[in-house]
């Protein structure tokens, strides 16, 4: 009985380990995300590249709206986001049950992103805290331009940064505010070199464990 007991709880599944990344266009979360997989073996999924992907996914029923908000500098419902980080939590851990630490970077972006994730994800998942990348716009800006000569992507240009830097202040700043006054918001200066950024996000890192 105390055998098969123990097999049970030893096959209940983790819940997923959750640190949102949140910052400005440009303000490095992907690099540092990359360094931060690299060190310390969490996975990083990309709410922005998870939407880019289905976006151009053949056959996807998204897709087409997906398109237009990203073009206009608009955050995609929520309801479209949170079931394709919900999807690939759960393709990763299937895949692999060591692997329950996420960081999930561009999220959440709104009030609308906050009440949807409480309302799908409430029970299921553990927010640790939030990593914010504090970055003047104008070094967002810069850095997206540059970005843009070699990435491809249809919205590093000054008009789609002019919007998503607008909707960053308007929507995403406010969730800054709140996760700051639950005690759960880590601040580090982005607007310093790459190394100078991790070196910060490593003594972080290894104080939270």
């Amino acid at each position: 009985m105390l055998f098969r007991l123990v097999g049970t709880l030893l096959r209940v599944p983790m819940k997923p380990q959750v640190v949102f990344v949140l910052g400005g266009p440009g303000a490095g979360k992907g690099t540092q995300c990359t360094k931060i997989v690299e060190t310390y073996g969490y996975t990083h999924l990309s709410a922005g590249d998870l939407l880019r992907a289905e976006r151009c996914r053949e056959g996807s029923a998204d897709g087409q709206l997906i398109d237009s908000y990203i073009k206009e500098g608009k955050i995609v419902p929520v309801e479209i986001t949170i079931n394709l980080l919900r999807k690939a939590m759960e393709e990763t851990m299937q895949t692999d049950e060591g692997k329950c630490r996420f960081l999930i970077d561009g999220f959440p972006r709104n009030q609308d992103n906050l009440q949807g994730w409480a309302a799908v994800m409430d029970g299921k998942a553990d927010v640790r805290f939030v990593l914010f990348f504090d970055c003047s716009n104008q070094v967002c800006v810069e850095r997206c331009l540059e970005r843009g000569k070699s990435s491809g992507r249809t919205d590093d240009n000054r008009e789609s940064l002019e919007k998503r830097i607008q909707t960053y202040l308007q929507s995403t700043t406010p969730i800054i505010e709140l996760y700051e006054q639950q005690g759960k918001l880590r601040t580090v200066d982005a607007s310093r070199s790459v190394e100078e950024v991790f070196a910060d996000v490593k003594s972080l890192l290894d104080r939270e464990g």
